[in-house]
């Protein structure tokens, strides 16, 4: 597969962008360079090599989430611009 004028500027278009004609030259002459690149893994023999699934054989290994109050309801409303005894006071948001 070769990229040329027309694959450029539907990518191009595609992708918001625009290209002078220096640019889209440059453009087209990198994306047949990894073109011609990826094109080599063809050579590679895969016949029996098993698909990857994972990259890693590691497993995550996860803290336990305990929950820990380290602050009071008393020390959280003291710096509140409004309050309710228990609760902080909100502009009202929704409308009926």
């Amino acid at each position: 597969m070769k990229i040329d004028d027309k694959t450029v500027d539907k990518i191009a278009s595609l992708s918001k962008l625009s290209f002078s004609g220096e640019q889209k030259e440059a453009i087209k002459s990198d994306m047949n360079k990894m073109l011609n690149f990826m094109s080599k893994l063809e050579e590679v023999d895969t016949e029996d090599v098993d698909s990857l699934i994972h990259m890693t054989e590691e497993v995550n290994v996860l803290r336990a989430d305990d929950a820990i109050s380290d602050i009071t309801q008393k020390e959280a409303l003291k710096n509140a611009p409004k309050k309710d005894s228990t609760y902080f006071k909100i502009p009202k948001v929704l409308t009926k």
